[in-house]
């Protein structure tokens, strides 16, 4: 995330003591960064650092002083960077502590994610695209936890019944991205929920399609409750080709979109 930058905050190249000071090769986190380059690229520096070193929550960085000799960045550009990622949960700062690394705030990063796909103009097809990868992505994980726990599977199964009747576009809408959306979050896999956002953008792009597939609306949930029940047979292969077959009704919209 680029931070917007204030006066003074201008990387500084490192002084030629700082370029001396590296005379073994070392890992790229721990380069000087050599010109004037935005705050993103302290950051990406940041994260790099705490990998390395298999940091984890809690754990300190070095000092504001060690930071700004080891990237040979300014203080105004280590603030900003560390500003970015706290605002992320990746860093926290605390007063007589330090800098420590926090844990990801993936409400914040779902906020942002949304928007960003929102922002962008993205061809359908590759909305489609992504949409099926992370669905078919969280298959395995909504199969097991069935397995372990049968609300899972009723609290989807009500899900779905509740399109069941539906007449108003909207209405429907609503309830299939809620319907999907609770796919994702029964998959336990956080980082494919922080894409639940994805959805919404998705049937905006595509809603004039729904609106005038009316007619399939019952189809798609019959197909939502065959995929559960393959789902807690434990019928992965079944449970993927369902979830192809279910993106068909928009495939052929989103083929329109290439250019000849």
């Amino acid at each position: 995330m680029k931070s917007k930058r204030s006066s003074g905050s201008a990387a500084k190249a490192p002084s030629s003591a700082a370029r001396s000071a590296v005379t073994a090769p070392a890992k790229a986190s721990c380069l000087p960064i050599e010109r004037a380059r935005l705050s993103d690229i302290v950051a990406a520096r940041i994260r790099d650092y705490i990998v390395e070193h298999s940091l984890g929550e809690g754990d300190r960085l070095p000092t504001e002083h060690e930071l700004t000799t080891l990237f040979g960045v300014s203080r105004g550009s280590l603030r900003e960077a560390t500003k970015a990622l706290g605002f992320l949960g990746i860093l926290r700062s605390a007063p007589k502590r330090g800098l420590t690394v926090g844990r990801v705030d993936m409400k914040r990063v779902t906020e942002y994610l949304g928007f960003h796909f929102s922002l962008n103009n993205y061809p359908r097809d590759q909305l489609l695209k992504t949409r099926l990868v992370i669905e078919r992505g969280a298959l395995e994980g909504v199969a097991e936890h069935m397995a372990d726990d049968p609300v899972v599977y009723e609290t989807l199964t009500s899900l779905n019944d509740r399109l069941n009747g539906l007449t108003d576009s909207d209405a429907f809408i609503r309830g299939d991205i809620a319907f999907h959306r609770a796919l994702l979050e029964a998959s336990g896999i956080e980082p494919l929920v922080a894409f639940g956002d994805l959805l919404g953008i998705f049937f905006l792009r595509f809603r004039q399609q729904v609106v005038e597939s009316r007619a399939t609306w019952s189809g798609g949930v019959r197909m939502h409750r065959e995929l559960l029940n393959a789902l807690r047979r434990g019928d992965l292969g079944k449970a993927e080709r369902i979830m192809c077959e279910h993106m068909q009704v928009y495939r052929e919209h989103a083929r329109k979109d290439r250019p000849s």
